[in-house]
């Protein structure tokens, strides 16, 4: 059964801890075009959009859910939002884990809505990031049309 509503609620395990580091900071503030000082220094902050990298690592397991019937390719990552409890800072430990928000499926089309929390390895909750998703299975004889 692909993707449905019947999967809203699914929580998938927390990625492995990810250690923010100033040099990594550095190289994404860079690749921004961002010189903002607080992204520099002895203790530096990441950039906000910093956080879709460690989201963006928690989708592994949704797109391996081979109940879901989901595949990458096949997916437009259509909204991205965060809700911030603190910036992330170099040193800090974090994982990201996955939610199954809301899914409406229209035909051969599925919008799945999900969030990742960031938290640190020690509990603290730092970000909430949201996404939603387009996603399209091939429809049926389309060699044939």
């Amino acid at each position: 059964m692909p993707i449905s509503e019947a999967h809203v609620g699914r929580t998938y395990p927390p990625t492995q801890p990810y250690t923010v580091t100033g040099v990594k900071i550095a190289e994404f503030a860079r690749a921004l075009g961002d010189d903002n000082a607080a992204y520099a220094g002895g203790t530096p902050q990441a950039p906000p959009t910093f956080a879709a990298v460690l989201a963006a690592d928690a989708w592994g397991p949704l797109f391996a859910d081979e109940e879901l019937d989901l595949r990458l390719d096949q997916t437009l990552h259509t909204d991205q939002k965060f809700a911030w409890h603190r910036p992330l800072r170099a040193g800090d430990d974090v994982t990201a884990t996955l939610t199954i928000d809301k899914v409406r499926t229209r035909a051969n089309t599925a919008f799945v809505t999900i969030s990742v929390l960031l938290a640190t390895t020690a509990g603290e909750s730092l970000c909430t990031a949201s996404s939603t998703l387009l996603h399209t299975w091939p429809v049926e004889n389309e060699e044939e049309a």
